[in-house]
């Protein structure tokens, strides 16, 4: 039979515990670490020369459209690996179907946009 309290007090020493090792952890990790200060790796970058520029500029617009691209076509595979060599029912073939047919004109859309075109 489930015993809310009790259930309380398991939850309560998990909480106790997981607090206490992180605290322990961090404290371990504040004595064992080096406290030398070394200049070089201070620095933005250790890859041995200055920046050509500075790390704030703008970036052109498509590539973050190059990423939501991205992002759009690997969502698409991520939302078909389960149907993949499942046998579907009408409906759900239906609904893979509307989902690459929404797919592909969204990409119909960029392409015939412009927003592929790198200049």
């Amino acid at each position: 039979m489930f015993d809310f309290f009790d259930s309380c007090r398991h939850l309560a020493a998990v909480i106790v515990v997981s607090f206490g090792l992180a605290v322990v952890l961090f404290a371990a990790s504040a004595f064992v670490a080096p406290s030398v200060f070394n200049f070089d790796k201070s620095q933005s970058y250790e890859c041995g020369f200055e920046p050509f520029e500075d790390a704030r500029a703008r970036f052109d617009v498509r590539f973050y459209l190059v990423a939501l691209l991205f992002i759009i076509f690997d969502l698409e595979v991520a939302f078909l690996f389960p149907l993949v060599g499942a046998a579907l029912p009408a409906a759900g073939a239906a609904g893979a179907v509307a989902f690459l047919v929404v797919l592909t004109l969204g990409f119909a859309y960029e392409w015939s946009a412009g927003a592929l075109q790198w200049s």
